[in-house]
């Protein structure tokens, strides 16, 4: 693609976001290319294939909701889908739309430069592509830049090493094999289970322990999906209005859900229990929502948490290591709550041994095993999953430059900065899906797609309509909003969590809390008051 011929609008990235992002932009008749890395569509549910990789939003509410033809035709086979089937999805749906012709894949953007004299961004690939587009849309995923741990001898190990993320896409068979495994996140309690029904044994090196839920996943049932599928409409705006994560409900009628206790402060322990039994036996992360005050209130906090941690007891046999298995260091929920399938009863099995590297830290990983403090662990193979440089790691990876030649990454070098969490003060036309700023990975990623896709369009149908052709937010936006999410998060527990969401997991990370935690509803009402003040906030010209 020579340099020459510009196109209105370069996207980065053809996961759900960037998918949406061409199909609506087309609708606009802008002319559009995007740029993925891999060889094909999905992002996150294209890279991560280890063992039991599965979503932890239902089915029917992880969707695109934009064509009722498409959610009517499409047919989920679980409650919580894997990750073949979530892949399928998304490759249906770049068929059903048509959308490959216009996505360049095996592209790794590598370089991003606004040019204020020409306004115009050149975006360059490592493989030497070059585009000229009057608009940059980053649709780079919240979860997609994997990290080693800082361990020494990673690089050592002398068998097979594999990492959650970039997991083979032929699968591995660990029969007959030991395994060792460190890291026990969402990756890591989704792939525990499987692993060590496979192999002969089963090392779990665990730093933090996570609270974790049970899914409560089956086979759904085609009869009651009909029902469901009947109310689809009155689902999709509970979903992005009525609830605060949009992560979905089971109800054929979504607003027969049974209120939200206000607290559980106060309550006895038989209390607390009886309403959470029900939230437990339903399964998911909806678990949380028993009770309205629990990311806000410290009390309720830890009574819910202590009603976690007594169900880990009850599972797990060992006494010291259902303790080492109940996490004592966080609120719950102040990391991403798990949702998993058997997690704590794999501990039961006689094949798989817990070390905890907290009291035995890691001293080095050698070729045959890990050494730690008091000893040694060898085993055939090694699974690492050690998450992500979560919300901005995609961002910063490339060399993004806006006026004057501002890196973004000097930008952000304090921590991540935004409006909205879609644009950058010193960025014109620049958009960003999902970004800090935004509910993001706080949310059902495909409501707030959606929403950032539809909130964009309509902001360039606006420029198209007054002639602008160049956008950006001003700075005492950018700062107002800035410390608008830091106040909102500050009244919540995130910040004692120490997770991801504060970058807690990336050495040198400025510690931020990126995401906006009003929840979808609200950000939505936030959005849509400054769409319809002809945009507050953004400077065009």
């Amino acid at each position: 693609m020579p340099e020459s011929k510009s196109v209105d609008v370069v996207i980065v990235g053809a996961g759900f976001a960037g998918l949406y992002l061409l199909y609506r932009l087309r609708k606009m008749g802008l002319t559009t290319v995007v740029f993925e890395q891999g060889d094909n569509v999905g992002g996150t549910w294209y890279w991560n294939r280890y063992p039991g990789a599965r979503c932890d939003a239902e089915s029917l509410a992880y969707s695109f909701s934009f064509s009722p033809e498409l959610e009517q035709q499409w047919q989920w086979s679980e409650r919580y889908a894997t990750q073949p089937e979530i892949l399928k999805y998304a490759e249906h749906v770049a068929d059903h739309f048509d959308l490959r012709k216009d996505i360049q894949f095996n592209e790794q953007v590598t370089a991003a430069r606004y040019d204020e004299a020409e306004n115009l961004w050149h975006v360059e690939t490592a493989a030497g592509k070059q585009v000229a587009a009057h608009f940059c849309i980053m649709a780079t995923g919240c979860l997609s830049v994997p990290q080693l741990p800082a361990i020494k001898g990673v690089e050592q190990f002398a068998g097979p090493r594999y990492q959650a993320s970039k997991w083979p896409p032929e699968g591995v068979d660990f029969s007959g094999q030991t395994v060792g495994i460190i890291g026990t996140g969402s990756s890591g309690i989704q792939a525990i289970p499987v692993i060590a029904a496979q192999a002969d044994h089963l090392t779990v090196f665990q730093r933090t322990p996570n609270f974790s839920v049970p899914a409560v996943n089956g086979v759904l049932d085609q009869d009651w999906v009909v029902q469901f599928k009947e109310n689809y409409r009155k689902h999709r705006h509970y979903h992005k209005h009525g609830l605060s994560s949009g992560f979905g409900d089971l109800q054929i009628e979504p607003v027969a859900r049974t209120p939200a206790a206000p607290t559980a402060a106060g309550l006895s322990d038989a209390q607390v229990a009886e309403i959470l039994d029900k939230y437990w036996q339903r399964g998911g992360a909806f678990f949380l929502s028993a009770f309205e005050d629990s990311l806000i209130n410290e009390e309720s906090n830890t009574r819910i948490a202590d009603y976690v941690r007594n169900k880990i007891r009850e599972i797990v046999k060992d006494p010291q290591t259902a303790e080492t298995l109940c996490p004592k260091d966080h609120p719950i929920g102040t990391k991403r709550i798990c949702v998993d399938t058997d997690y704590y009863a794999t501990y039961n099995r006689d094949n798989v041994t817990l070390v905890d590297i907290r009291k035995s830290p890691i001293e080095e990983i050698v070729k045959d095993g890990i050494r730690l403090v008091d000893g040694e662990h060898k085993f055939d193979t090694l699974v690492l999953a050690t998450g992500f440089d979560a919300m901005t790691g995609a961002l910063l990876n490339m060399d993004i430059r806006g006026r004057e030649g501002l890196p973004l990454r000097a930008k952000w070098q304090e921590g991540p900065r935004s409006y909205l969490g879609m644009s950058v003060h010193g960025f014109p036309n620049l958009f960003m899906v999902t970004g800090p700023g935004s509910p993001s990975v706080l949310s059902n990623m495909l409501v707030s797609i959606e929403q950032h896709v539809d909130w964009m369009v309509g902001c360039l149908t606006h420029m198209a309509e007054a002639g602008y052709t160049r956008f950006e937010p001003e700075l005492q936006a950018e700062d107002h909003w800035v410390g608008h999410v830091n106040e909102i998060a500050s009244a919540t527990l995130y910040p004692k969590g120490g997770s991801w969401y504060l970058g807690a997991n990336v050495a040198g990370k400025p510690r931020v809390f990126m995401p906006y935690a009003a929840g979808v509803g609200a950000y939505r009402d936030v959005c849509d008051d400054v769409a319809a003040s002809n945009y507050r906030g953004f400077a065009f010209s």
